[in-house]
């Protein structure tokens, strides 16, 4: 285990991904290593650790990789091995266990189990499996279940269903149809009220919130038109938004931050890295930049340390800093 005693400021990281043996072995079988369209990568976490010392980095929430077996066996052993990590080294990573949808009886066991067995700190939801969206009614009776313990969601995209596969070979899921994806899932959420009605739940959307900055105002000017039409009903855009935090991984900027902010409050931004789907060396640049600028952009300097650790220390009831 590596030295826990000598960190520049304490950052948290709430995105970062978990690579385990049975994860690939299952994908293997199951004939499904590219479903994404590019490799999965190598991780170790030694190498892990020795990137977020230096970095700064004090901890990392863990979360599975798309895609995502559907074998359950495979999601528990995967899930095991992240418990079993967190308990390697203390205070260096929590993880956010995966579940084994579209089927939602073995889902809620596994979140169960998760949660009151395997001490997760919380679960990472795709935002699709097989095409179940995370708005669909069958997963109410997973969302009560969450919602009663109070769990934190780490949302991340997965391939769309269906998916076009000209479209995907031009313009790689990442570039673009990740951020349309995740929004999709948390607008079909938002038009249903999921969030609003299990106000417990805590839910991180990734890659600087997708389009949801320009997606929430478009659908709130349409509300209006789709109720006289009898296609949605009430929509409480408020309660929904306020279960929502916002990761920063990927392109941020202080003008993403500033469009995050017409829809979320400073207190729900965090830092994410997406280790080890970026090089290090450019992860560190990365936030060495997101760094210099919440220390000079005058509006933002009151949120650097908010971003960097202090909401994701209440987000995950860690010991805060003084």
């Amino acid at each position: 285990m590596l030295a826990t005693n000598t960190f520049a400021q304490g950052v948290i990281d709430v995105h970062s991904h978990i690579i385990t043996p049975e994860f690939i072995s299952a994908l293997e079988t199951e004939g499904r290593l590219m479903d994404e369209g590019f490799p999965i990568p190598h991780y170790d976490a030694e190498e892990h650790l020795k990137w977020m010392d230096k970095a700064g980095i004090h901890t990392s929430v863990l979360t599975l990789a798309a895609p995502q077996p559907t074998s359950a066996e495979a999601v528990r052993r995967t899930n095991e091995s992240a418990a079993q990590l967190k308990q390697q080294h203390p205070g260096r990573f929590l993880f956010c266990a995966a579940l084994p949808l579209p089927d939602v009886n073995s889902a809620i066991r596994e979140a169960i189990y998760a949660i009151d067995t395997l001490k997760a700190d919380g679960i990472k939801l795709a935002t699709n499996i097989q095409g179940q969206y995370l708005g669909a009614p069958e997963l109410d009776p997973l969302f009560a279940v969450l919602d009663e313990r109070k769990a934190v969601i780490i949302l991340h995209p997965h391939r769309p269903e269906p998916v076009n596969s000209q479209v995907m070979q031009q313009t790689p899921l990442a570039m673009q149809e990740y951020l349309s994806e995740t929004t999709r899932t948390v607008t079909n959420m938002i038009s249903r009220n999921v969030l609003a009605r299990h106000p417990n739940l805590k839910v991180v959307v990734p890659h600087c919130g997708a389009y949801l900055p320009l997606a929430i105002p478009r659908m709130k000017s349409l509300t209006p038109v789709m109720q006289t039409n009898k296609m949605v009903g009430e929509i409480d855009y408020e309660a929904n938004l306020a279960t929502l935090y916002y990761d920063l991984a990927g392109a941020h900027s202080p003008e993403v931050i500033r469009m995050l902010l017409t829809i979320a409050t400073p207190h729900h931004l965090l830092y994410g890295s997406d280790f080890p789907y970026v090089a290090p060396q450019v992860l560190t640049l990365s936030l060495q930049h997101m760094k210099q600028y919440l220390s000079t952009e005058a509006d933002l300097t009151p949120l650097k340390e908010m971003i960097l650790h202090k909401n994701a220390e209440r987000l995950f009831g860690l010991p805060q800093e003084k």
